[in-house]
């Protein structure tokens, strides 16, 4: 019996703000790290603006700002053991997203995790959220020569997976996370995380882009994208009515 579906491809997510709801973590754990280096009063407003670039990346533009004189390797150690401090007990799986993963496993697509945190990061939301029995491969940036918005991350997470990178489909919450998959050659579905970035240009060129973020998302919409039955015309990109 001929399959009613398309051939399945691989799917690579990022996982702060995509898959579960790390940021509120990650803004605390920087917070508490500037104020022990004598930087009070960091924002969630700021913090919004890292929002997609790596832990790396973010904490030499910290330093940078606010004068910190230890070396950045010293700031990214020691954001990390706050960060795990928090992180195994307080991140949560956005549902639907949960949902989306587990369909994908039940057709035995090939997925990974590609992200901009330490790979001890990694592992321990995947182990605290119970993800880690479907997300067997991933990738940090600490692994590869450079972070998002550069392809890195995807690539080697493509390679890891033996999938050509035009056969990989990304799932992103930011603009230069939506940049490093296009930059890679892979299809995108975006869920940008502040709503307000949905007009970015770096959207522009997702396949599929839900505008209100993890509120509008459903695991089915982009299961459907993913695997439209045969015969049946693809759904259309969704863009932001606004831009």
């Amino acid at each position: 019996m001929t399959s009613p579906y398309f051939p399945a491809p691989a799917v690579v997510f990022d996982l702060d703000a995509t898959l579960v709801d790390s940021e509120p973590t990650y803004y605390e754990a920087a917070r508490r790290l500037l104020a022990e280096h004598g930087a009070p009063g960091f924002t969630w407003a700021e913090h919004l603006a890292f929002i997609g670039i790596g832990v790396h990346e973010t904490l030499a533009a910290l330093r940078a700002r606010y004068g910190i004189e230890a070396p950045v390797a010293e700031l990214v150690a020691a954001q990390d053991v706050l960060y795990l401090e928090l992180a195994r007990t307080s991140t949560e799986v956005f549902p639907q997203m949960r949902q989306f993963v587990e369909l994908l496993h039940r057709r035995d697509v090939a997925m990974a995790v590609a992200s901009g945190s330490s790979r001890a990061a990694i592992e321990a939301v995947l182990e605290g959220t119970g993800l880690d029995v479907y997300l067997t491969t991933h990738v940090s940036a600490e692994e590869v020569a450079h972070g998002k918005p550069e392809p890195d991350v995807f690539l080697e997470a493509a390679r890891r997976l033996g999938a050509p990178p035009a056969g990989c489909v990304v799932l992103e919450d930011s603009a230069p996370g939506a940049a490093a998959a296009h930059a890679a050659g892979m299809r995108c579905i975006a869920i940008p995380y502040v709503a307000a970035t949905a007009g970015d240009p770096a959207f522009a060129a997702a396949g599929l882009l839900f505008p209100g973020g993890q509120g509008e998302f459903t695991a089915q919409a982009a299961y459907d994208w993913l695997f439209p039955r045969a015969g049946a015309r693809p759904a259309p990109a969704r863009r932001d009515p606004s831009s």
